[in-house]
């Protein structure tokens, strides 16, 4: 790792527990924004620690844009959770063959980018 990625994702991972600091929900109430607070801190630990081992230039670099893009929506729609995806449902394919590797295929091209390791650490 570089030393500018270095600075660059170590600013990230403190800006995070900024955002963390100064959260408030969106219902307002106390616990929930505790509860919130919380999520933010132990998402980021669990993701910084799962990655920290990670060399691959390229990979750092989609690691990087994930996060500004979680945190982007987090303060856009004050939400700190990843917001779901809406894909078809795979009731439409059959249990084998080639439509339901092909569905598969395409759910996994379509999955946007802040929600890369959300389902590998869920």
């Amino acid at each position: 790792m570089t030393p500018v990625t270095r600075q660059e994702v170590l600013g990230l991972y403190r800006k995070i527990f900024r955002i963390a600091k100064k959260w408030q929900s969106a219902s307002g109430q106390i616990e929930e924004t505790i509860k919130e607070k919380e999520y933010i801190k132990n998402e980021a630990k669990t993701l910084f620690r799962k990655n920290k081992n990670v060399t691959d230039p390229k990979l750092i670099k989609q690691c990087i844009e994930e996060c500004e893009a979680r945190i982007e929506i987090g303060l856009h729609y004050n939400i700190p959770y990843p917001r779901p995806i809406h894909l078809p449902p795979m009731g439409l394919a059959h249990k084998q063959g080639r439509t339901l590797r092909h569905q598969e295929k395409l759910r996994k091209i379509s999955k946007p980018i802040y929600l890369k390791s959300h389902d590998e650490i869920s």
